[in-house]
């Protein structure tokens, strides 16, 4: 018996929860079993700034659609495992530039064979759910263009007129 399930939609957020943390989890478990010393959520920097070279923390923000202080979190944290360095924009001395490191550089060819069979057990898990990434951006979408609270209060404002 599960609870959250049986909840249906109320259930919504805490499921998406357990899924996230049952993930995260294993996924540190991971790295933890193989000797990797990263967190779950750097793969997301390195992949830009591999793609991209150097990049401002806001841009990295901006393109994530993470938020600012969870980027500097993420940048700080591997910073100090010496993943990548940051100095002030010649242009603009209140931004920062990300870069990745020799150490990253080095390091990224491993890191990527475990991304590659990240993306194979994803693809496995999600395979009796093909249109599960689809209608998830469809979800994410919905909410760019009204938050949840947003939408909720709406909801409250509409069923109390209704009371009244």
């Amino acid at each position: 018996m599960d609870f959250l399930i049986e909840l249906k939609n109320a259930g919504f957020t805490s499921r998406l929860k357990r899924l996230s943390d049952a993930l995260l989890y294993s996924t540190k478990d991971f790295y933890k079993t193989v000797g990797a010393d990263i967190e779950p959520n750097w793969h997301l920097v390195f992949l830009i700034l591999k793609r991209q070279g150097a990049l401002s923390l806001t841009d990295i923000s901006d393109q994530l659609q993470l938020s600012h202080p969870a980027i500097i979190k993420i940048v700080n944290n591997m910073k100090s495992k010496g993943y990548v360095e940051t100095k002030t924009d010649t242009v603009d001395s209140r931004k920062q530039i990300i870069t990745l490191t020799e150490l990253a550089l080095v390091t990224l060819p491993r890191l990527e064979a475990y991304w590659a069979a990240f993306e194979e057990t994803v693809q496995d898990i999600m395979k009796d759910c093909p249109d599960f990434l689809t209608d998830l951006g469809k979800v994410e979408e919905n909410l760019r263009g009204s938050s949840f609270k947003d939408r909720t209060l709406m909801n409250l404002n509409s069923t109390t007129k209704q009371l009244l």
